[in-house]
């Protein structure tokens, strides 16, 4: 495994085991299976509803807790001060660890300055080592970065692949000094990424599948990566990208496929604000 230097010093896998959409009843032996593959980083969120079934794993894996790197996600339920100083107590009882690695800032709505002031708080407390945000889009990662604030960013997990790259928004973070980290490497198969006649070509080449060949070009990008698959087999082969290099010939060759869309949906599209809206909106009312 290879590590990424964080912001403040900590020092970061950059591949990381997803937990995302991984029934409860599956992921604390999909995160076995994973450290047991190899990876170091666990990436989960309480909107996950896993973190529990991670922290059992996290004690049965027969690593020390200072090995793994978790990191986890405050849900926009949890945004403002008190929530989200309250949601992080919750997921340190779940994740049944006395600290977590790095914790996001999930989505860019709501009250994020009160959950980010939170993170802040439980940073300097030492009940974080990292903070950040996800889909934090260019004009909102500066905003959470500029007006004197006190802890920059370490990450800002956004939706990376080779059809919708991320130059420009890496870029953007790179002038903070945040790094840049990828959900949906694959795009979860959408637009018949794991056939693109790019990567199929360029994989054959190094005698690598174009799953191998996407991480590889995010790792030369210098992009932290959160995948996911269930299958042990899979999390071998997704891992096994560190013994070989793409040339800045076919790392240009896959830049050509950039759209620059997303895959799943854009978070400045107000019609996607609302959904979100309605979705916590219809959250709390099956709590209450």
């Amino acid at each position: 495994m290879e590590y990424v230097k964080l912001n403040n010093g900590v020092e970061m896998p950059i591949l990381n085991y997803g937990v995302y959409q991984i029934p409860k009843e599956e992921t604390k032996q999909c995160v076995i299976d994973a450290i047991k593959a190899g990876y170091r980083g666990i990436d989960t969120a309480q909107s996950y509803f896993n973190e529990k079934e991670v922290g059992e794993a996290i004690k049965e894996c027969g690593l020390n807790r200072e090995d793994l790197f978790i990191t986890t996600k405050i849900w926009i339920d949890n945004y403002g001060y008190e929530k989200c100083k309250n949601s992080i107590e919750e997921s340190l009882k779940k994740l049944q660890s006395e600290y977590i690695d790095l914790v996001l800032l999930h989505q860019p709505f709501s009250d994020y300055y009160g959950a980010y002031k939170a993170l802040e708080e439980k940073y300097k407390e030492g009940k974080i080592r990292a903070i950040g945000v996800s889909n934090f889009y260019p004009d909102r990662l500066s905003d959470i970065c500029l007006f004197e604030r006190e802890i920059i960013p370490a990450i800002n997990q956004v939706e990376t692949n080779p059809m919708n790259a991320q130059f420009k928004a890496q870029e953007n973070m790179n002038k903070y000094g945040v790094k840049i980290e990828a959900w949906a490497p694959f795009g979860e198969g959408k637009n018949n990424m794991f056939t693109n006649e790019t990567l199929v070509n360029i994989g054959k080449k190094y005698a690598k599948t174009s799953a191998q060949v996407i991480l590889r070009w995010l790792i030369q990008r210098g992009v932290i990566v959160a995948l996911k698959t269930t299958h042990f087999e899979r999390m071998k082969e997704n891992i096994d990208v560190f013994d070989f290099e793409l040339s800045k010939e076919d790392m240009d060759k896959i830049k050509q496929l950039d759209s620059s869309d997303s895959l799943f949906f854009n978070h400045q599209d107000p019609g996607m604000v609302e959904w979100f809206d309605e979705l916590v909106k219809t959250r709390r009312k099956k709590i209450k």
